[in-house]
């Protein structure tokens, strides 16, 4: 295989006119690798991704050719997959207010100028789901908000409306899915792309703990950050420990490296109602 690119988790290859995805354990926060892998991230996020897709498969289709067909080195971690021509927007969508869209909102009262109620805290639900674009910015550069016009401007008005109903319904799908099964989507981000066709699909991962932020239903409580089955316990650590966001960033003790591990394999378990 040809390794065309290497990403913040995922390494792209090249096999007989496919693309292979192979995800790693590399873990990334505040758009920087963390040295530190953690184990078996990669296959989990891996199996929760192909796991999803089934389920979402009459929402949008997928690039998935084949999860078996892979070099046995990277088996339960790597996927065949269509070639797509990717978006160049990072389609978010939001069903509660927290992280960079909770600062957004202390700033402007809007997130994406999707303007929301006063008065909402870290953790509140939104009265509906929204649609949050951000730019896609390249490895090492923080991706910035964007207006759904801007999306408008740069991909069509067509095209534009597309990316916010998928990613609306796929958000809304997972959403009332795992709330079934005690864990809250508070947020999400996906990958789209457009097939030899022009079919817009669905890429890269979906709904997993690296590109979604879950939160069990029973420990919900707005107004406090919540406890959370995804990387924004390791966003925690990183900021706890002093470091400055930019690189090199520290190694990660053991016990986080753990705890980590043990959030996405519950995360997993609870979603997907299979064991680990």
């Amino acid at each position: 295989m040809k390794l065309l690119h290497s990403g913040k988790v995922r390494d792209v290859y090249e096999d007989r006119g496919d693309i292979v995805l192979v995800a790693s354990d590399r873990i990334s926060v505040y758009d920087v690798i963390l040295p530190t892998p953690i184990p078996d991230k990669g296959k989990i996020l891996t199996q929760l991704s192909l796991w999803w897709f089934e389920q979402l498969a009459d929402v949008v289709p997928n690039h998935v050719i084949s999860a078996t067909d892979v070099p046995a080195e990277f088996e339960g971690r790597a996927v065949r997959c269509r070639r797509l021509e990717m978006v160049q927007v990072e389609c978010i969508a939001r069903g509660y207010l927290t992280g960079s869209g909770l600062k957004e909102y202390r700033v402007s009262g809007a997130v994406s100028g999707v303007e929301l109620p006063p008065g909402l805290v870290d953790g509140s639900q939104l009265p509906e789901p929204i649609f949050t674009p951000t730019t896609k910015a390249p490895l090492g550069q923080h991706d910035e908000f964007i207006t759904f016009d801007d999306v408008v401007a740069k991909e069509g008005a067509e095209t534009a409306a597309e990316l916010r109903g998928i990613t609306l319904e796929i958000y809304r799908r997972g959403a009332e899915l795992a709330r079934g099964r005690g864990v809250i989507i508070a947020d999400t981000k996906i990958e789209l792309g457009r097939d030899a066709e022009g079919t817009l699909v669905l890429g890269d991962e979906v709904l997993t703990s690296d590109s979604s932020r879950f939160w069990p239903a029973d420990r919900w409580e707005p107004g406090r950050p919540q406890f959370s089955f995804d990387k924004q316990f390791v966003r925690d650590w990183a900021v706890s420990s002093g470091w400055d966001k930019k690189e090199p960033a520290p190694e990660v003790p053991e016990e986080i490296v753990e705890t980590t591990r043990a959030r996405y394999i519950e995360a997993y378990e609870r979603i997907t109602g299979r064991n680990w």
